[in-house]
């Protein structure tokens, strides 16, 4: 049997800020072997947030892709933490663990390509440290036009008729799905096609048994201490 996976979906962010870099830095130490983020392209640079607006998570106002990097950059995100940069995240993780990048905004494939291939250039990051993954199907086939060594995850917040079918086609790693849509059927028809299957957000630990019982490969966790590393 293949090794269950837990991400720590966007950092250890049940104790820490979510997306900063205290949220990584605590997921590491608590034995995290995977971080999932989420990034924007703002001025040549991949942000690292969630929302495509700043209130909920720091104390700015407006849309992150209507700002520029020195605003974004000078908000507080919680705890005093700043917005990080993905490269910034690769520097903090290193070999430490792998990251599940998820693209937010338009136009992050081709900055999120340029970064990847600089930190595996410079052995920062393998390509084995990454997933790619995006509910904008369009954008995450461009990045793998550009690097195709690169797993990409499919996300999806329905059951599509045809099951993993539109993953296979895409020639995806993952399906990545909402817990609230996982069956046994969906997920046999991921892994009859080749695919491995990892849902969100799993936060107790009666959930993720269910989850584990229904056969899925991974979870992402807003509490990476939920499971025995």
């Amino acid at each position: 049997m293949s090794e269950f996976i837990l991400f720590a979906h966007r950092g250890a962010s049940g104790y820490e800020p979510e997306n900063t870099l205290s949220a990584f830095d605590l997921a590491l130490a608590m034995g995290a072997r995977w971080i999932e983020l989420d990034v924007y392209a703002v001025d040549g640079e991949l942000v690292v947030i969630h929302d495509d607006r700043l209130e909920r998570t720091t104390n700015g106002t407006g849309f992150v892709m209507d700002k520029g990097l020195s605003y974004l950059r000078s908000l507080d995100a919680g705890k005093g933490q700043k917005i990080p940069l993905l490269r910034e995240v690769f520097d903090l993780v290193s070999d430490r663990a792998g990251i599940n990048i998820e693209l937010k905004g338009s136009g992050t494939a081709a900055p999120a390509s340029a970064l990847i291939a600089a930190a595996i250039t410079a052995r920062r990051m393998t390509a084995e440290q990454l997933i790619v993954s995006s509910f904008n199907h369009k954008e995450l086939l461009c990045f793998k036009a550009i690097h195709p060594e690169i797993r990409i995850g499919a996300l999806v917040s329905g059951v599509p008729r045809r099951s993993a079918r539109f993953a296979e086609k895409m020639e995806a790693y993952a399906v990545h799905a909402g817990m609230n849509i996982v069956n046994r059927r969906f997920v046999a028809d991921a892994h009859h096609r080749g695919l491995k299957f990892f849902v969100y957000t799993v936060n107790t630990g009666e959930d993720l048994k269910r989850m584990q019982d229904m056969g899925v490969d991974g979870a992402f966790t807003n509490y990476p201490d939920l499971f025995s590393y």
